[in-house]
């Protein structure tokens, strides 16, 4: 695309609420625009997720197996498992033994009938000798054998003391985790992270600038200044929370969510598979919400856009408004305005809160009767579906109290998922919404570029000249058919009322502009055929308003030519005739000068914006009302020098003074974006009926000419 003006859904002008048209593929189309400002802290970004997810396993597994070893170690007894054993750093003796070959009740069975049959066969034998059989000896025996039982039972117990150990280390180790994670989730990874949005932002930062810069200047006459920086400093932001909410919070949630279902499935994939059914009529709620939420969304940045230009309005014509006591009207408006932009941001967050209950309803009603159901299969007793799978880790074998606590808190925890990845998903569509604005300028394609072979400046010059060109701006016509040369060594002197094209046509010069007609020729060669920077390193240009900065004279002289000798520069200063003034100055060259040259005159300011554009000494001088500041004198000594510096060079003057127009080689006329008179002052002067004669009657009459 060439530089359009902005799309109206985007823009803060347009009445008409057309439908943003926000689609997945839309979607993944500015998620990839993000990659080339992403690129760059790739790594970071990489081992910020990892590490995540890594403290998120170490979180979840933590709580998971501190849950067990508290309800079923500590409070009932039983011995850990290995891997509790180990992360607390226990001996064997704190081990739960495993149930090895033939010790189960079908492996004892065969003994227990060889048993009886060695205790039939000493009772008749016992009968034979005529000895009595004790009576009791059986009871005995099983006496013994519930003795043996019971210490078996004891010998898989913890003992009051062990118990003790398992909590306190249980204790230690829980706060260890806890200090971590505080360390890592309170101060690094958030640090961490910052750094690493922050640095993407300032990629795109960057980018949004560069390609403003390279824009043509139609395409700035036709925006708002304000919009230009609002896209720059605000829209660009946004590419920070499409990376936390959009990206990083999404993977992440979705990332939990499925952790907890499948901690969840340990216990009995029923539960996990309701979970997953309950997401059916969310997802038929966010489906019914989205388009209302984009529709507020626009009509929220809208009413901001309008906000933001109605304040830039007020503090730029802060002057005018106070000489014209218009405080009160001015503050009605953005009162106005403001009040405007609060209902639309409210009426946005109520959608996105209406959508947050009614899932939030949805979820909550899952999650008790969930609850419901788990506390019934502790009552009974049911045993768990993996949980003699991961018995080395955990020991939630059965439904108990343990076990419900743990897997209610996973239902809870999914459920608080859903809902935020819900919200989620409502924020991104005013975030998208956003993100058309902010790579909107990068999508822009400048009007004037580089060709694919552009070719060498010419080494000297001998003719500039503008051939039946042809310009306007979107529909207003600026110049229409000029045709102009300027020889090297002349000085052309470009006179018009306001508004007639005459910096527009020095603008192309510069190629700031490229004909919509015609061409630009130096020595022949089009414009649109050399680059940009050559034209421009070679072209020098001298502004009635050249902007001063807060440094020193010297400085400010070598702003657009760093590699000036002080040499240089004080020749510029005497050429410009502002080296006399300097000298005065406590500290010459070397004078701090204020905020935009606030300790200078406007006179003396307007003298080293002409050093500034000599000190480069090109072959091309524009000089945009050069002398309006100055007095006769200086005036008529700073045209001499520049006559005398300037012979092989080719001069332009946009100018109204008489006195800097009379001296020129030749005078170019506009009127309407046309040259319709050209030649000296004495040529010019001799119609009596031409323009530049009524010009000239004009001043010399003290009539103002507009």
């Amino acid at each position: 695309m060439t530089e359009p003006s902005p799309p109206d859904i985007y823009s803060g002008t347009s009445q008409a609420l057309e439908f943003p048209k926000i689609s997945f593929r839309r979607m993944a189309q500015l998620v990839w625009k993000t990659w080339p400002f992403m690129r760059p802290m790739l790594k970071h970004i990489i081992v910020l997720l990892l590490v995540g997810a890594l403290q998120t396993i170490i979180f979840a597994g933590s709580l998971f197996i501190a849950g067990d070893i508290f309800t079923n170690k500590v409070l009932v007894g039983e011995k850990v498992q290995p891997f509790q054993a180990w992360a607390m750093g226990l001996d064997e003796s704190y081990v739960k033994e495993e149930l090895g070959p033939g010790t189960d009740d079908q492996a004892e069975e065969p003994d227990d009938v060889e048993s009886e049959q060695s205790a039939g066969l000493l009772a008749t034998i016992a009968a034979l000798a005529g000895i009595e059989p004790v009576e009791d000896e059986e009871e005995d025996e099983e006496d013994e054998e519930g003795e043996a039982e019971e210490a078996d039972a004891q010998a898989n117990k913890l003992t009051e003391e062990q118990r003790k150990v398992v909590r306190d280390r249980m204790i230690v180790l829980l706060i260890f985790l806890c200090l971590l994670g505080a360390v890592m989730y309170g101060v690094v990874l958030p640090y961490y992270g910052r750094w690493v949005w922050h640095n993407v932002n300032q990629n795109l930062r960057v980018a949004m600038i560069e390609r403003a810069e390279h824009l043509s200047l139609r395409y700035h006459s036709n925006t708002r200044v304000g919009d230009a920086i609002f896209r720059v400093y605000q829209d660009s932001g946004v590419i920070i929370n499409l990376l936390e909410e959009g990206i990083i919070g999404p993977v992440v949630t979705i990332y939990n969510l499925v952790l907890g279902l499948v901690f969840i499935a340990f216990f009995d994939p029923l539960v996990a598979l309701t979970c997953i059914l309950i997401l059916v009529p969310i997802v038929l709620l966010v489906y019914l919400f989205t388009p209302r939420i984009r529709r507020r969304s626009l009509v929220n940045r809208r009413a901001y856009s309008d906000l933001t230009s109605r304040l830039q309005e007020s503090f730029s014509a802060l002057k005018v408004v106070k000489v014209n006591r218009a405080e009160s009207q001015i503050l009605d408006r953005f009162n106005t305005d403001s009040e405007r932009a609060l209902d639309a941001a409210l009426a946005l967050r109520l959608e996105m809160v209406l959508l947050g209950v009614l899932v939030a309803f949805v979820g909550g009603a899952a999650w008790l009767g969930l609850e419901y159901v788990m506390v019934k299969w502790v009552i009974e007793d049911r045993e768990t579906y993996l949980g003699a799978m991961v018995v080395a880790f955990i020991g939630f074998t059965v439904w108990n109290l343990g076990a419900f606590h743990t897997a209610n808190s996973r239902v809870e925890d999914t459920a608080e998922a859903t809902r935020m990845l819900t919200g989620v998903w409502a924020r991104l569509q005013d975030l998208f919404i956003a993100l058309e604005r902010a790579f909107f300028l990068l999508d822009l394609k400048p009007e004037v570029a580089d060709s694919d072979n552009p070719r060498e400046f010419p080494e000297s010059i001998r003719q500039i000249s503008w051939r039946n060109v042809h310009f306007a701006y979107t529909d207003q016509q600026i110049l229409s058919g000029v045709n102009l040369t300027a020889q090297v060594g002349t000085v052309t002197a470009i006179v018009g009322q306001t508004g007639a094209g005459k910096s527009t046509l020095m603008s192309m010069l510069l190629r700031l502009y490229d004909p919509d007609e015609g061409s630009v020729l130096i020595d022949e060669e089009d414009l649109r055929d050399l680059r940009i920077d050559d034209i421009r390193h070679n072209t020098a240009i001298a502004l009635q308003r050249n902007v001063l900065f807060a440094a020193t004279i010297a400085e400010n002289i070598r702003y657009s030519s760093v590699g000036a000798s002080r040499e240089d520069i004080e020749a510029a200063a005497r050429v410009a005739c502002a080296d006399e003034f300097i000298w005065a100055l406590p500290g010459g060259y070397d004078t701090e000068l204020g905020e935009r040259g606030g300790k200078l005159s406007t006179g003396q300011r307007q003298r080293l914006s002409i050093a500034r554009a000599v000190v480069r000494d090109t072959p091309i001088l524009i000089l945009d009302e050069p002398t309006a500041s100055l007095d006769a004198a200086t005036e008529h000594q700073v045209l001499a020098n520049l006559g005398q510096w300037g012979r092989d060079k080719v001069m332009f003057i946009i100018t109204h003074r008489l006195s800097t127009i009379r001296n020129a080689d030749q005078i170019a006329f506009l009127d309407e974006g046309q040259i319709v008179e050209i030649g000296t002052h004495a040529e010019l002067l001799a119609r009596e009926d031409g323009f530049y004669r009524k010009f000239v009657d004009a001043e010399t009459s003290g009539k103002e000419t507009s």
